[in-house]
Order: C-alpha cells, then structure tokens, then sequence
C-alpha cells in the first residue's frame, strides 16, 4: 500500500444543502478500490437520510474522475466468489446514486472509463471539462465491461453502446454530450462554474416536488405506456397534496416568488 492509499479514499462536504463526494485516489486515477466502494456507499447512506440536502455533486480530485475499477486489487484476488461480491458491491453503489431523493450531478475533469464511465452514466445529470475523455474500455485487457454496460445503455443508443463496448475506444467530452453520456461540456475553467449554475436552478425549485419526481421518472421508464401514465397520474395527485404546491401555485397567480417549505 503506498503512502497515498493512507488518506481517505472519500471525502465529503456539505454548504448551503449542497453535499459534495470527492473521489479522493488521484495517484491511483481514483481506481475504484474495495475502500473506496464502500466508503462512496456510506456517504450515500447517509446522504439518504439528510432532509437538509437539495442536490450531491460527485467530483473527483487529480487529473482523472476515476479509471474504473482496480486492477490491481482485482488481479490480487482473482477468486469468482471475490470478484461475483466486489461486482454487487459496486452495482449497489450505482443503484444507490440513482435512488437518492435528490439530483446527483457528476462533476466531469478528466478521464472516466469503465467503472468510471459508468458512474458518469449512474448520476442523474453530468458536467464535464472539454478535455475529458470517456470509454467502457475493459475488452482491452480481455474484459467485457458488462456492469458498465448496464449505464452506458440507459443513456447511450444502443448500436453506439455496443461499439464502445466491443471497440474500448475513447470518445472526447463533446462527442459524450451529443450522445448523452452527459449533458454539457464547458471548458476547464468554467467547470465549477456550470455545476454551481446548475445546482443552484435545481436548488430553486421544490424540495418536495423534486423527490416525488425524481423516484418516479427513473420508475415509470421501465413501464408499459398505460401503467406509466396511471403511476405518474397517482405520484402528481400526492406531489398536488404537498404544501409546496399549494404555495408554488398561490406564487404563481399572485406574481411573486414561492417560499418552499418542505
């Protein structure tokens, strides 16, 4: 273990009900190691519970996001058994990102491939540098990126999918945005300034409204047409039940800014 893999492989912050995950390996291209799996998934549990916040930027300290998982790690330990849980493992974490009551942004700097790539595509919005780069790129040392590909699918057409995935080659930040890995590209210097835009727009909106929404857009995807329609028709009819909506509506005929409260 070198002297870098003594700091914390997370650390988290939180300002104005804004929580911020810092991929925190930067020697390591924030490889996804046992550690810091679980150290993501505890943060993320305990985001879970915190009515206080409105929005998770998930970011990434050094000149990668993160380069997947650790093959090293992974090499070390090559038994089924280790490799069937440490999978789950970082599946549970994805799917944890994706059921939080409130928008996970992925703050895009550099390099995201494989795991990497597919924590870009498990954040509900993304915002990269124009230098960063993105691959599912495990098929080149013998690999098939089947969990990233799980992501990559739920936001990437498919006959474009299955080339990253068959190929492993890169594809620049605005390429990515034009597919819809992410939603927009900005120059470096303006990185941190598009997230905090984007934070705060969803800031200003209701806390209320946004958990409703959140949980139902991601569910009623998988829906026939008809049972889409009735779930989301049930979740509107309880969001019109919150005291936000009385007060977002009464703001908006009296032509003045609403006071959420929820």
């Amino acid at each position: 273990m070198s002297e870098h893999d003594q700091d914390p492989p997370i650390l988290a912050s939180t300002r104005d009900g804004v929580a911020t995950l810092w991929l925190n390996r930067p020697q390591q291209l924030n490889a996804l190691s046992e550690a810091m799996l679980d150290g993501l998934q505890r943060e993320i549990d305990r985001l879970a519970t915190d009515r206080s916040v409105r929005c998770v930027v998930l970011a990434a300290n050094g000149r990668a996001f993160s380069a997947g998982h650790d093959l090293g790690e992974m090499r070390r330990q090559r038994a089924y058994e280790y490799c069937r849980v440490l999978f789950t493992r970082c599946s549970r974490v994805m799917q944890s990102l994706r059921a939080l009551p409130v928008p996970v942004i992925a703050r895009v700097q550099g390099l995201a491939t494989a795991a990497g790539c597919q924590l870009v595509g498990s954040c509900d919005l993304a915002i990269a540098s124009d230098t960063a780069r993105f691959a599912v790129s495990g098929i080149n040392v013998g690999l098939f990126c089947s969990t990233p590909s799980v992501a990559l699918s739920r936001n990437v057409a498919t006959k474009r999918a299955f080339d990253l995935l068959v190929t492993g080659r890169f594809i620049d930040a605005a390429t990515a945005a034009a597919w819809g890995l992410i939603n927009e590209s900005v120059p470096p210097g303006d990185l941190d300034a598009a997230v905090e835009r984007k934070v705060r727009e969803i800031a200003a909106k209701s806390p209320a409204a946004i958990r409703h929404g959140k949980a139902m857009f991601y569910r009623q995807l998988g829906m026939p047409l008809p049972e889409a329609y009735e779930f989301a028709g049930e979740i509107m009819a309880r969001n019109m039940m919150e005291a936000d909506a009385a007060e977002g509506i009464d703001a908006f005929l009296e032509r003045r800014e609403p006071r959420w409260t929820s």
